[in-house]
């Protein structure tokens, strides 16, 4: 399974989203630190879910890290989040 089917994967079993995109912009990054040949190290994730409605901004960061887990976040180099609660 690719890394971004695993990061959809899994924050589709935490979250429950109503919107959920990941692109993985890692041939944007050729040449620049922490690229990976054949992707997969530079990803944007749009996340909406209820779940972030009483959170703030720093905590729907780290509840999408934990959601992910230390083993698959450190497989990423870069990770944006666009992150609205439903």
């Amino acid at each position: 399974m690719s890394r971004s089917d695993r990061i959809r994967q899994r924050l589709e079993d935490a979250f429950t989203p109503q919107v959920l995109d990941v692109v993985d912009e890692s041939e944007r990054h050729r040449g620049h630190a922490g690229y990976q040949e054949g992707g997969e190290s530079h990803f944007r994730v749009t996340i909406r879910a209820e779940a972030f409605t009483p959170m703030s901004r720093i905590e729907r960061h780290r509840a999408i890290h934990a959601a992910l887990g230390p083993d698959l976040v450190s497989e990423i180099h870069a990770l944006a989040l666009n992150v609205e609660a439903a």
